[in-house]
């Protein structure tokens, strides 16, 4: 009987975005049969509650970093400069303090992640999830005696099995001075060298992914003051070559060279298995009319070189300061959603500005879930990071300095582990791709550290799976270009991975 009923809701709530798609009597169809609408808005309705006090958490900061630094299987969180351990999803306790802005991964390859501090230049080895020890101060260009960042990436980009770390340098507005971007080579899992540095524009947000399936990391960097963003394209040996204007990527307008980027985020957000992009703008009105909105890039594959197509907004609806966004499958229907905060409760002319939930109905549109999920009304943040941090089957979210649990029924859902073997892939397999081919769609999420402005979702990688019950067998693809193939794995559980030797 409950197989029956979700595949009847499913069906439900394909027919109603059929209709509202593709026919333009569909809103009145979906209106004369209301059942349809109904289960429209309970599909998209997830109900997050702030849990925060009785979990025992404050996470403030500007950005958020979940991670299992103890191996324990649950896990924890790393905001403000404070380590928040989690207790089996019941609450969390404070591990330790001091570590600045971090994102996570495992430098050294011994299995527990270390923490990388883009906030003040600094590595921390983790031990064995206890204490969290200086491992490597980041050295600065020698012309440089300090800098400014708000967001970094981690990834292996020159490919020998150790990861490295791309920071985005940004601004002192005052003395009107622009800090470097500055990349890290990992020189054993011992310390790290400034391989490569950077001062052209002023970047925010940096976010990683092997975009055009080369095997390799590329770099997308969110840049400000009207200035265009850069696609670094990667060789396979940390070389880069900028391709942002080539591919269409830039983000920006006919009228405009650059927008004011904070945060950009990649995802198959059409479910065709390609990565794409969502550009989040800041965007004022100019006397040259609208500043660059906020807009979507479609990966066009390999028949046109990795090209982008700008769909425009999609139906994420104008604010002034919107900045930083987190894509993830909140309410477990298969497609990628998108939640986006803003810099500003009240912008210019007085208007009210809050972080928005956009739920993705298919065929590139997007819907405001804000209220319905009972999310409105919140302050203006840059934190935005996903992960299940109790193991209930569904996404839950910490922003605005608060841990909103999802207590919606998860429905069907896969998560998986992927362990990377630690000599030719980094253990914690950051850019490593998974994919899950459904009856309807391809399903496909990426290990990555480093989204938004400074924020890191959790490896743990998530799928809904929408009206899926049967087992599903996984495709992945390993950060040194190899690929397993799994047995069909049951769904609503978590499975680990590993890669071979």
């Amino acid at each position: 009987m409950l197989v029956f009923s979700q595949m009847l809701n499913f069906a439900r709530l394909r027919l109603a975005r059929m209709l509202r798609i593709y026919f333009p009597i569909g809103v009145g169809l979906c209106w004369l049969f209301g059942w349809l609408n109904a289960d429209l808005a309970a599909q998209g309705s997830a109900n997050f509650v702030d849990r925060s006090a009785e979990l025992g958490i404050q996470p403030g900061g500007l950005a958020a970093c979940w991670v299992d630094l103890d191996r324990d299987g649950w896990s924890d969180l790393c905001a403000g400069g404070t380590v928040w351990k989690n207790e089996q999803g019941k609450r969390f306790t404070q591990l330790a303090t001091g570590v600045g802005e971090v994102l996570a991964a495992d430098v050294d390859n011994d299995g527990f992640p270390d923490l990388c501090s883009w906030s003040n230049l600094t590595v921390y080895r983790n031990d064995q999830g206890k204490a969290f020890t200086p491992l490597a101060t980041l050295s600065l260009p020698p012309d440089q005696p300090r800098t400014v960042s708000l967001g970094a990436s981690v990834g292996d980009f020159n490919r020998d099995g150790w990861v490295d770390l791309y920071v985005g340098g940004f601004e002192d507005w005052e003395n009107q001075l622009t800090f470097p971007d500055l990349l890290y080579l990992n020189e054993g899992g011992k310390s790290f060298r400034l391989a490569w540095h950077d001062s052209r524009h002023r970047a925010r947000g940096v976010t990683s992914c092997d975009f055009d399936q080369d095997s390799d990391l590329d770099v997308y960097v969110s840049n400000y003051r009207l200035q265009p963003n850069q696609l670094w394209l990667n060789d396979g040996q940390a070389n880069f070559a900028d391709a942002a204007d080539r591919l269409n990527a830039v983000g920006t307008t006919p009228e405009f060279g650059g927008g004011h980027t904070i945060g950009s985020a990649w995802g198959d957000f059409n479910s065709d298995g390609l990565f794409d992009l969502f550009v989040g703008n800041f965007a004022h009105v100019d006397r040259r009319g609208d500043q660059p909105k906020s807009r979507f890039l479609r990966n066009q594959g390999s028949a046109a070189a990795f090209a982008f197509e700008d769909l425009g907004p999609c139906g994420v609806f104008y604010q002034e300061s919107y900045a930083s966004p987190a894509a993830a499958d909140f309410d477990n229907d298969g497609d990628l959603d998108l939640y986006f905060t803003t810099v500003y409760e009240t912008a210019s002319f007085g208007k009210k500005n809050n972080p928005v939930l956009f739920r993705n109905e298919g065929n590139w549109t997007f819907s405001d879930q804000t209220e319905a999920n009972r999310l409105a009304n919140l302050p203006a943040t840059y934190q935005a990071a996903w992960s299940d941090f109790d193991h209930d089957g569904d996404l839950d979210l910490l922003t605005a300095g608060k841990l909103f649990v999802n207590e919606s029924a998860p429905g069907n859902w896969l998560q998986l582990n992927l362990i990377g073997n630690g000599s030719s892939s980094n253990r914690a397999a950051i850019g490593a791709q998974a994919r899950v081919q459904l009856a309807d769609r391809a399903v496909v999420r990426q290990v990555e550290a480093g989204t938004g402005q400074g924020n890191q979702n959790d490896f743990t990688l998530h799928f809904g799976l929408g009206s899926q019950t049967e087992p599903v067998v996984v495709e992945v693809q390993w950060p040194d270009g190899t690929s397993t193939r799994t047995a069909p794995l049951a769904v609503r559980q978590i499975h680990a991975i590993e890669q071979p030797k």
